[in-house]
């Protein structure tokens, strides 16, 4: 069942250990797990292992079973047959997806129960863990009073401060955002020694894969039940294995079919035939995708896109917005000025409230701007993903095959013309599930209905808010694959790092209520919230009682201002930057003299941004001191 091995774990089939003895210690296996509901066969005689050191992303589709391996691994599930072994005095502890927090509980009481303040305030991995997960949370807060996703960090960070020897988690990354995702990245990899501990996650976060995993279990279905296939590394070694695994599958295929052709030949003949036997040469993994195309010809997008939209677009014009009852009165986004081009394709990062879905709201109309404006070109045509899927809720009862037969019969789909049907597959959908009512289905197969029906609304630009909830990896490369060629303007929220970086262009951050555009990217907004952080962090000189006097509104509009000029000033030194590294670049390399002054004035460059960045981290804490 397993061709890639990897020394930190076992593999096994039916009754059978394996043929590699490793030198490593048992943590905990599984003999020939049968596992079985009244629908599904889900795994049928499976046998893993887990050694010191092993640190196991799982991944399949969703139904597949991985959490299902995950709980009878950590004795949370039975088995119908078979057994779980343990080394003697194993610390186990999990993470599920279910809340099992005690609503009548606190933060605090969740956290550290009843241990003094002075013992648990000097534990430092207590003290990681809430300044990684809960420093936004009050510490007496009831736990009823949290909002799900809190709950959720709350149910994570209790189990990290715990002394375990085995972590399963089990989806760890939903509700958190891009700077929680790194801090729980760095956490798990800093936890043990290299040889020690063991680590087992389930998570469509491929970034989050690649960074904590050095073997990957992919769990998928047979017409016997489910298997367990292991590959050497996280995310991105696993696809390349994956992809090998495949063409030799098709070279095995074609091969029978080559000898059942020959041998149809022989018997219509009546004689034998003299055959050579056929030869395959596979490749190495990184050969193998060496002649794909560029994922999008951005050139002919953008053209294709101009000529849908024409150049104007949506401008968002000195904007602000603000509710009732915001800290200080303080706007959730102010005087943010972003105009967004034909075929742009943006991704937008924020932590948990900054005012994502609020900028999402001002592109799609449906939340007026407290002050400045919105303007919309006149052939926008605007489709949104949004996280409540409300569109499919006045279909709930219609069949899936229903809903497609009111559609047209044929869509263009990287210049061919497929059914709606055809389309859903490609998403990941199983003819049988056409048979079920949308309200029926699950999570990730609304998701996908949702985005086909979106898609097929045909508009020119695209929102995606939180598009990675309930989607398995199989799903999201699906998606990632048809967004490739969708020539419009698309713009994404979300916290999966892989997908902003696989499928747009650029990114912008919402910190501090402002629009920031970040030319080096995800690490760019880490790097700038970290300073922010350690500023924060660091003690500050005792001010004198006037400077710590609340700013007047005519202050508080100044330095806005000023905020916003600064913005627009970095967004076009990052262009001169980028520029100046392609004239450095093409300049002749013999010229030392040319490439000494053009790299002086690249430091001069970069110097400018590090000074306008800083300035623009001073206004900002100065609005939220004195604002």
């Amino acid at each position: 069942m397993a061709r890639h091995r990897q020394p930190a774990c076992r593999f096994g089939g039916a009754g059978r250990a394996t043929d590699r003895v490793v030198p490593v210690a048992h943590l905990l296996g599984a003999e020939a797990l049968h596992l079985e509901y009244p629908t599904q066969v889900v795994f049928d005689s499976v046998t893993v292992g887990v050694n010191e050191g092993a640190r196991i992303g799982i991944v399949g589709r969703n139904g597949d079973g991985k959490s299902s391996l995950l709980g009878m691994l950590t004795g949370r599930i039975e088995p119908d047959s078979g057994r779980v072994t343990r080394r003697g005095g194993l610390r186990v502890a999990a993470l599920d997806q279910a809340d099992t927090l005690d609503p009548d509980s606190t933060v605090a009481n969740t956290m550290v129960g009843d241990r003094p303040e002075h013992e648990w305030a000097g534990d430092p991995r207590v003290r990681d863990v809430v300044g990684g997960l809960l420093s936004d949370l009050d510490w007496h807060a009831p736990i009823a009073a949290l909002s799900g996703g809190q709950r959720r960090r709350v149910q994570l960070a209790a189990l990290l401060i715990g002394d375990w020897d085995v972590i399963a988690l089990d989806e760890p990354t939903n509700h958190l955002d891009i700077e929680g995702i790194t801090w729980l990245a760095g956490h798990l990899k800093g936890r043990w020694p290299r040889s020690g501990g063991g680590l087992l996650v389930v998570t469509h976060d491929r970034w989050f894969l690649d960074e904590v995993a050095t073997t990957t279990w992919e769990v998928h279905s047979t017409a016997s039940g489910g298997i367990v296939e292991p590959f050497d590394g996280g995310y991105a070694a696993y696809v390349l294995q994956r992809v090998e695994r495949d063409r030799i599958a098709a070279a095995a295929e074609a091969k029978r079919q080559n000898l059942m052709r020959k041998e149809l030949a022989w018997l219509r003949r009546g004689a034998p035939a003299r055959t050579s036997k056929p030869k395959f040469r596979i490749d190495a993994a990184n050969q193998l995708i060496a002649d794909v195309p560029p994922l999008r010809n951005t050139v002919e997008l953008a053209k294709l896109a101009t000529a849908r939209l024409g150049k104007d677009v949506i401008d968002l014009l000195d904007v602000s917005v603000s509710y009732p009852g915001t800290p200080d009165g303080r706007p959730v986004l102010r005087d943010v000025e972003w105009r967004i081009g034909p075929g742009e394709r943006t991704g937008i990062v924020g932590a948990n409230g900054a005012g994502k879905s609020t900028l999402l709201g001002l592109i799609a109309g449906t939340i007026v701007p407290d002050s400045g404006r919105v303007k919309r070109g006149k052939t926008v045509r605007l489709g949104m993903l949004d996280q409540q899927s409300g569109q499919l809720a006045e279909i709930a009862d219609d069949l899936v095959r229903d809903v497609l037969g009111r559609l047209k019969t044929g869509y263009q789909v990287d210049g061919k013309e497929l059914t709606p049907a055809q389309v859903l597959e490609r998403l990941g959908f199983r003819r049988e599930q056409l048979s079920a009512r949308v309200g029926e289905l699950s999570g990730g197969q609304r998701r996908r209905l949702q985005l086909m029906l979106t898609l097929f609304d045909e508009p020119n630009v695209l929102v995606l808010d939180e598009p990675t909830n309930d989607v398995d990896i199989d799903m999201l490369s699906a998606t990632e694959d048809l967004l490739d060629s969708w020539p419009g303007t698309l713009i994404v929220v979300s916290h999966d790092r892989y997908l902003l970086e696989r499928i747009t262009d650029q990114q912008y951050a919402v910190l501090d209520g402002h629009l920031r555009h970040l030319p080096g990217g995800i690490d760019e907004y880490l790097r700038m919230t970290a300073r922010r952080h350690a500023a924060e962090a660091s003690p500050r000189p005792a001010e004198p009682e006037h400077a710590r006097e609340r700013l007047s509104g005519a202050e508080l509009r100044n330095i806005e201002k000023e905020i916003a000029a600064l913005d627009r000033a970095l967004v076009k030194l990052s262009g001169r930057v980028n520029a100046k590294h392609v004239e450095l670049a093409e300049h002749d390399q013999s010229d030392h003299v040319g490439l000494a002054r053009l790299t002086r004035e690249l430091r001069e460059l970069e110097a400018d941004v590090a000074d306008k960045e800083s300035r623009w981290l001073q206004l900002s804490e100065l609005v939220e001191s004195g604002g």
